[in-house]
């Protein structure tokens, strides 16, 4: 990706349109649009209409121009945008020209690069671009607009800030102790800073792991013996009729995937073949691949028929196995156990199997599918059970953020045991600049090339 080179992009979908537009960024950009044109000049930030000509002077198409001098563009570069008609053909014939006449084709995510390369915007901002992009929700647009406009980053830079402030307190006491022999590492103020700092990283980290919830989603698989109402219940919960329902067992034979939004939380549901005994080939295949996605869950859904009197646990069990006190192991945290065909059972027998549930630890939503009695209740259920709560204001996040944050609140861990318990200072000052290098990973302040590398070229071409 070198900024000697002049890149070139068509930077909206491929396809019928009213608008195509081409992105050329890079020194030979102006020039290009000059020749492109036959234009001797053209003003920063306005518009001009041209007519866009190939070798032979004949036009190719017309449109507006948009000229952006460096460095007051997106990627710092000489910018140009070519807005002609949408279309692949015209695309294609203009975009073909301008590499005629010196531009190079664009990699993955290479705009975006450049500005990270000439400071125009960091890495969480650049990364906010993709994710607004690639948002499946509003909240979720939201939060990545936030992120894009340094929200996000400013929360990061303000505790990096108070890190380096440390380090120098703690770096400077140890090279130029007191001269009245006040011993540094106990009177407080070190402390009291780190204890500060950590208080401060625990609420970002909180904020982050909301964020991540936003973007990636959850995946929830439905499980559960056949004909317990599984694809009625996607069914509902998509508001569609995704999944093909009968009374006939076996009717799902593959898993079923489905994203939706509930309560502004993306959820990437998947069906499964109800899980029996079957000599059928086809069946036991799906049966397979549905006990594979089951153990791939974020959150497992077991889902059972209250009118059978069926007890869920003794498919967990068959599932996970069981503890030595008799219940599933298997961490109650990831399993939601739903009663369906609510409307078939009295209340009285409905109690008993909730008190069952209950002394095992087991939590149970019951719903039908019918009436869509207890499917609210569900939702929200779902919601907590995953720890979604995002905050108005809720900043996008990505894996390697709450990796880079755990790690940065190890590292302050460490620093505040080496200075309470062995009153070590070097190492204190060690684990500061290992908390400060892990959160600088977050903005991209240190960042490996391969890394930069696999982020950027996730980026779809053009941006």
């Amino acid at each position: 990706m070198s900024n000697v080179k002049t890149i070139a992009a068509i930077a909206t979908p491929l396809g019928r349109g009213g608008v195509g537009i081409i992105r050329l960024s890079g020194p030979k950009a102006y020039d290009i649009a000059c020749q492109l044109t036959s234009k001797k000049s053209f003003t920063p930030r306005l518009a001009i209409f041209c007519r866009f000509y190939n070798h032979q002077h004949n036009i190719i198409d017309e449109g507006l121009v948009l000229y952006f001098k460096a460095p007051y563009s997106f990627t710092g570069e000489d910018v140009i945008e070519l807005q002609g008609h949408g279309g692949i053909i015209l695309q294609n014939q203009l975009l073909a020209r301008v590499f005629e006449l010196g531009a190079h084709q664009a990699q993955p995510g290479e705009f975006s690069y450049r500005a990270f390369e000439n400071d125009k915007l960091d890495l969480l901002q650049a990364e906010a671009i993709a994710d607004a992009i690639d948002a499946t929700s509003a909240a979720a647009a939201s939060s990545a607009i936030r992120s894009l406009t340094g929200q996000f980053s400013n929360k990061i830079n303000d505790i990096l800030e108070s890190l380096i402030e440390l380090r120098l307190y703690v770096e400077a006491s140890i090279d130029f102790p007191d001269e009245d022999d006040v011993d540094f590492l106990n009177d407080g103020v070190i402390e009291n800073k780190l204890a500060s700092i950590q208080d401060r990283l625990k609420t970002i980290l909180a904020t982050a792991q909301q964020g991540q919830l936003l973007r990636d989603g959850v995946h929830v698989v439905l499980a559960g013996r056949p004909n317990a109402g599984k694809s009625s219940l996607l069914n509902s919960l998509a508001g569609q009729e995704r999944a093909i329902v009968t009374d006939v067992a076996g009717t799902t034979r593959d898993t079923l995937q489905e994203s939706i939004v509930l309560n502004g939380l993306t959820i990437h549901l998947t069906d499964t073949a109800g899980l029996r005994d079957t000599t059928d080939a086809v069946e036991r295949i799906g049966i397979e691949r549905a006990r594979t996605a089951i153990h791939q869950a974020d959150l497992l859904v077991l889902v059972h028929d209250l009118s059978r009197q069926a007890d869920p646990l003794e498919l967990a069990t068959e599932l996970f196995g069981e503890t030595e006190t008799g219940v599933p192991n298997y961490n109650p945290s990831k399993l939601l156990i739903i009663g369906n065909k609510r409307d078939l059972i009295e209340q009285q027998q409905l109690s008993s199997i909730i008190d069952k549930l209950q002394v095992s630890g087991y939590d149970q939503v019951n719903v039908s599918c019918e009436t869509s009695q207890g499917i609210d209740t569900l939702i929200n259920t779902l919601c907590d059970k995953v720890g979604f709560h995002p905050p108005e204001n809720s900043l996008i996040a990505r894996t390697r953020h709450l990796d880079a944050l755990r790690r940065t609140q190890q590292h302050l861990q460490d620093a505040y045991l080496q200075l309470v318990d062995y009153q070590a200072g070097e190492l204190v000052a060690e684990s500061l600049r290992q908390a400060q290098y892990s959160l600088g990973e977050i903005t991209g302040e240190f960042s490996a090339d391969d890394l930069l590398g696999k982020i950027f070229g996730s980026f779809c071409i053009g941006k």
